[in-house]
């Protein structure tokens, strides 16, 4: 096996979110999305249930995903509380991007594995795609939130009864990526215990 330590430390210390605002609609070959898609199955995950579903969302299908969450967004908010804006930011902002993968988890039918473990390998598959990304200089970003929990979202994907949508990973390319970021130390995070 060849080890490229240097390189993964400085790809996992370098990866960054980038908001699909800052995306120029620029669009990613077709091959580097199953790259990408690829190294998300490989992720640790509890008795190999390999919970992660993925729906991918490109040219009309990105269409097709603004206008249901702005039209959710519509129908669900209160005349008081509702923003054109952000309905319109909504219809819009998707359509930034290259593709918009729906990040979702099968529950396993026998439930033997807890559901916690399930949406941590999810998370471990997602953060895969991330770096893989980041590795062909393509942004990225995690979102969740808005009509990410709702059960109209959960029939618009097809999901079933305890299947879940954790999110949309956003993929693009940016004339201003972000590029900063900070962590506080990890030793201000860590009680070692020998």
């Amino acid at each position: 096996m060849v080890i490229f330590t240097e390189q993964v430390n400085e790809l996992i210390r370098c990866r960054r979110s980038t908001k699909p605002s800052l995306f120029n609609g620029n669009k990613i070959n077709d091959k580097i999305i199953w790259t990408i898609l690829e190294n998300s199955n490989w992720a640790p995950n509890h008795g190999l249930t390999q919970p992660w579903r993925y729906k991918v969302f490109s040219s009309a299908g990105l269409n097709k995903l603004a206008e249901f969450q702005a039209d959710l967004y519509q129908k669900t908010t209160p005349d008081e509380k509702f923003k054109p804006e952000k309905y319109e930011r909504m219809k819009s902002n998707i359509l930034k991007s290259s593709h918009v993968i729906a990040i979702c988890m099968e529950r396993q039918k026998s439930g033997k594995i807890l559901e916690i473990e399930e949406i941590e390998a999810v998370a471990c598959s997602v953060q895969n795609m991330a770096l893989t990304a980041a590795a062909y200089q393509i942004c990225s970003f995690w979102g969740s939130g808005g009509v990410t929990y709702t059960q109209e979202l959960k029939e618009f994907l097809g999901l079933g009864e305890k299947d879940k949508c954790l999110g949309y990973l956003y993929l693009g390319y940016s004339d201003s990526p972000a590029t900063k970021s900070h962590r506080d130390p990890i030793q201000d995070k860590v009680e070692w215990i020998s």
